[in-house]
């Protein structure tokens, strides 16, 4: 099933980079989603900003709430590179991660924009 939810950024913690490897740097990041996906997550991050235009990060996010009215937790995994040439968008749900009404829990998942969009299902 495919679902789109727009969600803000309600806190950003980031650290600073270490001066050995100075373009990678570590952010925390906490959201509220509302729509479809209701709730709350804290995701993780790592990035890289090597240059101007381009970038990338990788993030481990745990998500609390309801999806399509299923109450329960999930983690998924999502990242993104930057470059002049545009952006690319990949991630998908943690298996075994469900809780609650989200047992079984498995897909994809896409962060772009302030908008997830997940390709899943729950067995």
């Amino acid at each position: 099933m495919e679902s789109q939810s727009p969600f803000t950024i309600t806190d950003w913690d980031e650290q600073p980079a270490d001066e050995a490897v100075s373009r990678i740097g570590r952010v925390r990041v906490d959201k509220s989603y509302t729509g479809a996906l209701a709730g709350t997550s804290t995701a993780e991050l790592l990035t890289c900003r090597p240059d101007e235009g381009s970038a990338g990060y990788v993030a481990v996010e745990e998500f609390r709430g309801t999806l399509d009215g299923r109450t329960g937790t999930f983690v998924f995994q999502h990242g993104a590179t930057m470059s002049p040439a545009g952006p690319a968008y990949y991630g998908a749900i943690v298996p075994g991660s469900g809780t609650g009404e989200l047992v079984g829990i498995t897909g994809t998942v896409k962060l772009e924009h302030e908008l997830i969009t997940l390709d899943y299902r729950v067995d």
